[in-house]
């Protein structure tokens, strides 16, 4: 559980209610609707409470037991608030276009990022400072292109115990291979998609750079606490 009391009054204040407009949406995500009003549905937020506590409860016991959560958000409004929430608490991300086969082919996506932190490893050793400012150009193209795709996963050496992804719409091909896999879903889901496809849904509007933030509040303090829990852990089994 987070350790900050969920607060429907703060829910609204950043439009996490605002679903899509009644034209585009997903009938399962009826039970999670609370009314339509000027053409659009508002999510029920009680229900956005009760899932988001599920989510946040789960999510602290797979970080306290030490496993990693994949977080998956190519959105632009969304795009800065996952990566913040990933670094402080050294998880995988991605925020740029997903790899097709990043889960499904993972021993080839590793092989990719070995060959970025060779290309690390030797720019620090010195071991380019021999060749031509040519074939320096090309080394420095392809790290960057490696870093803005990988990068963020560069320390993942094994498969995410769980993937948590903004849009699942927008990011089918991530959720797809995650269930191929039996790999556990999380998502912040709107009106427009299907809960029934994610193991933790939250009922939210997954469009609003407030509504995503403050939503990711809740999971980033629920991390928090996990590892938390694991340090003291390990310091009383000393």
């Amino acid at each position: 559980m987070s350790k900050s009391k969920i607060n429907i009054k703060e829910l609204l204040s950043t439009d996490v209610h605002f679903g899509h407009s009644s034209r585009k949406w997903c009938a399962h995500m009826s039970p999670y609707i609370y009314m339509k009003q000027n053409g659009i549905y508002l999510i029920d937020l009680y229900k956005t409470i009760e899932k988001l506590q599920e989510a946040c409860k789960a999510i602290q016991n797979i970080v306290y037991s030490g496993k990693k959560i994949l977080f998956v958000a190519t959105k632009k409004q969304a795009k800065d608030i996952v990566s913040e929430v990933s670094r402080k608490h050294n998880m995988p991300y991605i925020t740029e276009r997903w790899l097709g086969g990043l889960l499904t082919n993972f021993r080839t996506i590793r092989k990719t990022v070995k060959k970025l932190n060779l290309i690390d490893k030797k720019k620090k050793s010195g071991a380019y400072e021999s060749l031509s400012k040519k074939e320096l150009l090309m080394i420095n193209r392809s790290q960057k292109k490696l870093e803005k795709y990988i990068g963020s996963i560069s320390g993942m050496t094994r498969l995410p115990f769980a993937i948590f992804i903004i849009d699942i719409s927008r990011e089918k091909i991530a959720l797809k291979e995650a269930k191929k896999l039996n790999i556990t879903t999380f998502a912040m889901v709107d009106t427009d998609s299907n809960p029934k496809l994610v193991d933790y849904f939250i009922p939210s509007n997954d469009d609003s750079s407030k509504s995503i933030s403050i939503i990711l509040k809740y999971i980033s303090e629920a991390i928090a606490i996990g590892i938390s829990s694991r340090q003291k852990e390990r310091e009383n089994n000393v």
